[in-house]
């Protein structure tokens, strides 16, 4: 479909898998994860324990007050209440200390096991609920206007000789006259150097209905002529003129190719100057491993791991090349 251009973007997973020496150090680490994972589950079947023995002493309390209170207060007396109060925080801390070992160690382990699947990027780099350095200059366009940012994983290096960033965030909103909050986005984001900087805005998002979720923004939208597409998506630019022959080219084509590697809800992409940005809302964490109840194993939860990063990476290697301004540059680009 997409010639010349689209080929090294349709690549196997199987490319990118580790070497069997790899894959050897890889089991062993599992191993003794495993041993490691046993101990901290028994810790956890403990809180059930903690948290029977806990609610005999307050209930043999109760009981004792109940013979000093006067019979209108018994069960809600001053010294019940702070009984009470003092129940949920012994629950709360029994609760954190029982549970903490297990979240400790399948960090740790994360930690070390994420650098060495992913041998195929360079210079890599791992961090938990950290703030993305590329974070700020992600258009507002194209999340729309969040007042609070929450970030789970974020892992940064070289691909294709390319940098990049890719994290795992939820954005959302204060609804007016509501205490509720509205999800804006949640998901995946890869943030990339393009090939050919875009001497501008460009934002390409799920058409929300008949009304655009640009409001009265002097951004200017631009259809791509695939009917199917601007009926899925909302073109917007600052640059009428340099995003059309992206729109209706190379961008279009990018994601056409993108629903059908990534089938769920639909991608969104944002380029501004040398930036560009993929968006993939998705409902499950990107790296996440199994619960620690779950014995881990190699092609059932790590395997999938990898086939995800080569596919995303995969992609963003393809859209940042959709401003070349022809298959030579691609080339040139890697």
């Amino acid at each position: 479909m997409m010639g010349i251009w689209a080929k090294g973007a349709r690549m196997e997973a199987r490319d990118f898998m580790p070497g069997e020496a790899v894959i050897a150090s890889i089991k062993q680490d599992l191993e003794l994860y495993e041993s490691e994972r046993r101990k901290a589950t028994r810790a956890r079947w403990l809180l059930p324990l903690y948290f029977g023995l806990l609610a005999v002493v307050v209930v043999g309390l109760a009981l004792l007050f109940n013979e000093f209170a006067d019979p209108a207060e018994q069960w809600r007396s001053f010294l019940h209440v702070v009984l009470y109060c003092a129940a949920c925080v012994g629950a709360l801390l029994a609760y954190k200390i029982g549970t903490k070992p297990a979240k400790g160690l399948q960090q740790s382990f994360r930690q070390h096991l994420l650098p060495i699947i992913f041998g195929f990027v360079a210079d890599i780099n791992y961090r938990n609920a950290a703030k993305p350095g590329s974070f700020d200059r992600l258009p507002r366009e194209a999340t729309g206007n969040f007042d609070r940012q929450e970030f789970d994983d974020v892992i940064s290096g070289k691909y294709e000789g390319f940098p990049f960033e890719i994290y795992e965030t939820h954005l959302t909103a204060k609804q007016i006259g509501a205490n509720e909050t509205a999800t804006l986005f949640k998901g995946v984001v890869v943030a990339f150097e393009q090939v050919k900087p875009f001497p501008g805005l460009l934002v390409a998002t799920r058409r929300a209905g008949q009304i655009s979720q640009f409001g009265g923004s002097e951004l200017t939208e631009i259809e791509s002529g695939v009917p199917a597409l601007d009926g899925l998506y909302e073109f917007r630019t600052d640059n009428a003129d340099a995003a059309r022959p992206l729109v209706a080219g190379r961008l279009a084509q990018a994601l056409q190719w993108l629903g059908e590697t990534w089938p769920d809800e639909p991608a969104r992409i944002a380029l501004q100057g040398n930036d560009g940005f993929l968006l993939l809302p998705l409902k499950r964490n990107f790296f996440e491993l199994p619960d620690i109840s779950t014995s881990l194993d190699y092609k059932l939860h790590v395997q999938p791991i990898v086939a995800d990063m080569a596919a995303l990476l995969a992609t963003a290697a393809l859209i940042r090349k959709v401003g070349a301004a022809n298959d030579a540059d691609v080339k040139d680009a890697g």
